[in-house]
């Protein structure tokens, strides 16, 4: 018997990605080396101190029980600590801090615990495909919100129709952006707090690349915003931050309900974070309120070395303030998909559509700062190759 998966399997992430799986295996099958610039996974470790916290963590046999599917309130106040460092943002580590198994965990799971099947939910275009996809799950319809060039990629809220304000239980918005590298300033989010409590739509503020940030700029949580944790919650990661990636642990923060609401949806599907992986995000928070143990200052130099040589090559790209990743605007007379897959196939480097992301993203390529300076060199080399013989006649 033959089983196939469920209709909702289809509308789950963009069908692109796995086109790209596709090409990606049969470069390499070809015998290609390639330069992986797409998903946006840090190359780098945490710092000694989390990595030996790590290590004495696992030799404690009282730490492989169940864990609590909130996380440790030892976590949680570690979070509540930091939050006050970095943002100044007051949290009560009890009932406004949840701990995810990375924030993906939460941005899966949000609309199944806030909304009803038939509800809509803001999502900007182009964005993350967690956001979408969380909602097919739920029952949810989008709503896709441009984000254009010509509006600094930001939304135009007082586009939105007021039908569609009307039935908006939260909107997700995520600055700096993944994958646009957009940022948004304090003015932002105030408009954006109060735009969101006239029309009674939860914010939902995805900040995992807020400690990813260039040329001095710092952003903002969008809880510095007085009031906004009576309207909005915020998700983090200890993934780009603290190199923490495959660790799996991040949290929301902000309003009380919500934070209720997911904590007992994760209740019945989970049982938490390994103890000593919340251990050791506890060092790397407070490692970092110590010493300001940032990660920004190796990305901004990749930025920098990334950006240079692609527009030495004749590609005039934007640079970003923030983020891991470089939005790229492709040259004109050809598509997202056809320029992505024209580069793989010539000269090994995986770059991704940007159609991938929303049909916003067409004519733009997202590129990933994930590997160390001296491959960043050689993609840059190849991908002027390609240039040179493609787009520069």
């Amino acid at each position: 018997m033959r089983i196939t998966g469920s209709n909702r399997l289809n509308n789950l992430g963009s069908a692109i990605f796995s086109e790209l799986a596709e090409w990606k295996k049969e470069v390499i099958e070809s015998g290609v080396n390639v330069i992986d610039l797409g998903i946006g996974s840090p190359d780098l470790p945490p710092s000694k101190k989390v990595i030996q916290k790590l290590h004495k963590a696992i030799d404690n046999p009282n730490d492989y029980g169940y864990p609590t599917s909130e996380g440790s309130l030892a976590f949680r106040k570690a979070v509540s600590n930091w939050y006050r460092y970095r943002f100044n943002v007051k949290l009560n580590a009890e009932s406004e801090v949840l701990t995810l198994m990375g924030s993906q965990d939460g941005l899966a799971h949000l609309a199944m615990s806030i909304c009803n099947p038939g509800d809509i939910v803001l999502v900007p275009d182009p964005g993350y495909p967690i956001y979408s996809a969380s909602l097919e799950l739920a029952g949810v319809k989008p709503y896709l919100v441009p984000l254009k060039e010509e509006h600094d990629f930001l939304p135009q809220l007082d586009e939105i129709p007021d039908h569609i304000l009307k039935q908006a239980k939260f909107m997700i918005l995520n600055y700096p952006s993944n994958p646009i590298s957009a940022v948004a300033d304090r003015s932002f989010f105030e408009k954006w707090i109060k735009w969101s409590k006239k029309h009674e739509i939860v914010a939902v503020h995805d900040l995992a690349y807020s400690e990813m940030a260039f040329d001095g700029f710092k952003p903002s949580s969008v809880l510095e915003v007085e009031g906004a944790k009576e309207i909005a919650v915020e998700f983090h990661s200890m993934s780009k931050a603290f190199n923490m990636a495959g660790c799996r642990i991040g949290y929301l923060v902000g309003h009380a309900d919500v934070i209720s609401a997911l904590r007992m949806i994760k209740s019945n599907i989970d049982y938490g974070v390994f103890l000593p992986i919340q251990k050791a995000a506890i060092t790397a928070l407070e490692e970092d309120m110590e010493s300001d143990h940032s990660v920004a200052r190796v990305y901004e130099n990749r930025r920098n070395l990334m950006v240079e040589g692609l527009r030495d090559i004749g590609w005039n790209v934007k640079k970003p303030k923030a983020s891991m990743f470089i939005w790229a605007k492709i040259p004109q007379g050809w598509t997202s998909r056809q320029i992505s897959q024209e580069i793989l196939f010539s000269e090994g480097v995986v770059v991704i559509p940007g159609d991938a992301f929303g049909k916003e993203g067409e004519g733009y390529v997202r590129i990933a700062l994930v590997h160390e300076e001296k491959v960043l060199i050689e993609a840059v080399e190849r991908i002027g190759r390609f240039f040179k013989e493609n787009v520069c006649k």
